[in-house]
Order: structure tokens, then C-alpha cells, then sequence
């Protein structure tokens, strides 16, 4: 395993397991054999609606607990002072856990500098061990850095071939943001799994389309999270730390980079950033006090 330390010095792995769309019964099983395969890295959310079952799959798996990194993020609902701290407790709980070693607020919406104010409180109390964003875009994200007391350290945003986000990754750089990729294979999208560059590398290596993907993230200084219910696939995806890309390989990568390929998550889009704040709206209405 590969590490990156954080800007408040703790050490987080550059592999880990995302639990986005795992159903709730079966994220125990999914995660303790993942523990099993060899992961450290847990990612999970409120949102996901799994927290529960990592916890259980966590203590299932035998795995100490100050072996894993576990993050969570706080949903769009939770988007204030108040809220956010409420839900921290209540991650806490749902993972049976002392302390969450990376909190993040999933969405940059809402009174997010209160939920933020949050975060920033739980980490002095001990009760997280790093705090970050994710989907904060450039401008966002300096203002984080630039007037928080703890500035965030790590950025989460789509990332993958067709996304490689190199300006958003040199702007993380330049504030001392670690930055990590969800959806590192683009959600299955535009052939990835036999993208003809992919497997091109993957030839010459001995590997699959999908390992030469996560390799030239790690090897761009990228975390990555990739999920999947199959043992086999676990397996093949954490079988990236014996092989290294070279110059011209990384050159064929950064080819793959397509202006074109429509957000798997759109933050652009006017329905879509309707959709969430209405989560918020509707907390609201039912006595979560006010949004801003």
C-alpha cells in the first residue's frame, strides 16, 4: 500500500473501498472482505444510507479498528451548524466508532461554512481526525483555505481517464489539499473497461484496463476509491502497488482526457442543485431550523 499524509501530518492510504449504491445488507459482507483483501480505506456517507453496515463489517473482518481510515461525509440536509454536529454524533453511532478519521460535507450547498464551523469543532474535540470537501470547485476551495481555522485536507471530485481535473489538482497542490477521485472509472461510462489506450498500457504491463486506470491516478498523486460487490473484482483492483506506468505510458493516459464527456454528477445543473437543496428546504419545513 501507498500512503499520503495529510496537511495536519496523519498518513491516509491511496487505495481505498467506496461503498456509494451498496445496498445496506450487503455492505457488512462487502466490507469485511475487503478488509480481508488487503484494504484500509473505508469511504462511506450519510447519504449512502450504509453506515451501520460498515461498522459491522468492520468489527466482523477482525481488523483493529486504528488499522482503518474510515471517512464520512455530511449530507446536503445537514447543512448547518446545528444539523451538522447532530450528525456527526449520529455517524458516530451508526459506526460504532470513537473517532472518524475524515469527515467531509458531500456538497458544497446549504449554509455549508456552519456545517463546516462543525467540523472544525468535532476535530478539536477528538471526535475526527481530518476534515475536507468534496465537489468543491477551485473557487470554493481557496476561500475554505484561505478563512477556516482547519483548512481542509481533501478535496473529493469526480475524477477518472476521461476527467484527469489536472487545474483543479494543481490548485489542491498549491494549498496543501490532498485530492481523491469518486467514480475513478467513470461509472462504466464510454468503454472504459476496454478502452483501447487502457488495455493498449494494460498489454504491456500485465494488467487490466481498469488496474492501468487506478495506477496513473496514484501515480498522479490522486486517492482513489473504486467499489464493487465481487470478491474478484476487490482483489483485481487492489493489485496496483506491483507494477509502475512509465513516461510514455502516462503520456497515452493524459490522451484519454475528453472535454466532451458529459459530469456524471452535474453541480451546473439547475435540476440537479434543485434536487439536493430541496432536502434542505424540506428539513426545514419539518422543524430543523433555518438554513442560513
Amino acid at each position: 500500500m501507498e500512503f499520503v499524509k495529510l496537511n495536519n501530518g496523519i498518513e491516509m492510504p491511496m487505495l481505498g473501498y467506496g461503498v456509494f449504491q451498496t445496498p445496506p445488507e450487503e455492505t457488512a459482507r462487502c466490507v469485511a472482505e475487503a478488509l480481508e483483501v488487503g484494504y484500509r480505506l473505508i469511504d462511506t456517507a450519510q447519504a449512502y444510507g450504509n453506515e451501520e453496515g460498515v461498522g459491522e463489517g468492520i468489527r466482523k473482518s477482525g481488523v483493529p479498528r486504528d488499522e482503518v481510515f474510515i471517512t464520512s461525509k455530511v449530507w446536503v440536509s445537514n447543512m448547518n451548524y446545528e444539523r451538522a454536529t447532530a450528525s456527526i454524533d449520529e455517524t458516530l453511532k451508526k459506526l460504532g466508532t470513537d473517532y472518524i478519521d475524515l469527515m467531509l460535507l458531500h456538497q458544497m450547498m446549504g449554509d455549508y461554512p456552519g456545517a463546516y464551523r462543525a467540523m472544525e469543532d468535532a476535530y478539536t474535540a477528538g471526535k475526527i481526525r481530518a476534515i475536507g470537501v468534496s465537489n468543491c470547485y477551485a473557487e470554493r476551495l481557496v476561500d475554505l483555505c484561505s478563512l477556516t481555522e482547519v483548512a481542509p485536507a481533501v478535496n473529493q471530485i469526480e475524477t477518472h481517464p476521461f476527467r484527469q481535473q489536472d487545474a483543479a489538482h494543481e490548485v489542491m497542490a498549491r494549498y496543501g489539499v490532498v485530492h481523491e477521485a469518486w467514480g475513478p472509472f467513470a461509472e462504466g461510462k464510454n468503454g472504459i473497461f476496454t478502452n483501447d489506450v487502457l488495455a493498449q498500457i494494460g498489454a504491456k504491463h500485465g494488467k487490466t484496463a481498469a488496474q492501468v486506470a487506478l495506477r496513473a491516478l496514484i501515480q498522479k498523486g490522486v486517492v482513489v476509491i473504486p467499489k464493487s460487490t465481487h470478491r474478484d473484482r476487490m482483489e483485481q483492483n487492489f493489485d496496483v502497488f506491483d507494477f509502475t506506468l512509465d513516461d510514455a505510458d502516462m503520456a497515452a493516459f493524459a490522451t484519454l482526457e475528453d472535454p466532451t464527456f458529459p459530469r456524471i454528477f452535474d453541480h451546473f445543473d439547475p435540476n440537479t442543485v434543485g434536487w439536493m437543496l430541496g432536502e434542505l428546504v424540506k428539513k426545514q419545513q419539518l422543524g430543523g431550523g433555518t438554513l442560513y
